[in-house]
């Protein structure tokens, strides 16, 4: 069963790309790969210049699939793009913050809302200790 996630990016305009990918979207997975290869804002345009993707890396066109459908989404600015996205089961988005590139995730342990990376972390955890008392 995959676990699908978004992957965005915002511009220096406030504008923002995004794409979807659809296997390991999960912290450890996409999460923990877009934090450690993907915090420079032009390897991760890279990544999403190439459209929707089965796995980071692995983008559908690989399957034959025609780019124009698979394409990033555009949006004008950051609020657009809170309102109208694609909401999977984890969305991220890179932002800059204090002239600072960082990593934001929405998802079930944040209870939908924009967090760190590392404060999704800690929620997630939270989430697993109180559900096997760990």
């Amino acid at each position: 069963m995959a676990t699908r996630s978004t992957i965005a990016l915002e511009f220096a305009d406030g504008s923002v790309s995004q794409v979807y990918c659809h296997w390991d979207g999960y912290l450890d997975g996409v999460g923990a790969q877009l934090v450690e290869d993907y915090s420079d804002p032009f390897e991760l345009r890279e990544l999403i210049d190439g459209g929707d993707m089965s796995c980071i890396g692995e983008p559908y066109t690989d399957r034959g699939e025609d780019y124009e459908d698979l394409k990033a989404r555009r949006y004008q600015h950051f609020d657009e793009y809170v309102a109208e996205c694609q909401q999977e089961e984890y969305d991220y988005i890179l932002r800059c913050v204090e002239g600072k590139a960082v990593w934001f995730v929405r998802c079930y342990a944040t209870d939908g809302k924009w967090v760190t990376y590392a404060e999704a972390e800690a929620a997630e955890k939270r989430e697993e200790e109180e559900c096997f008392g760990e």
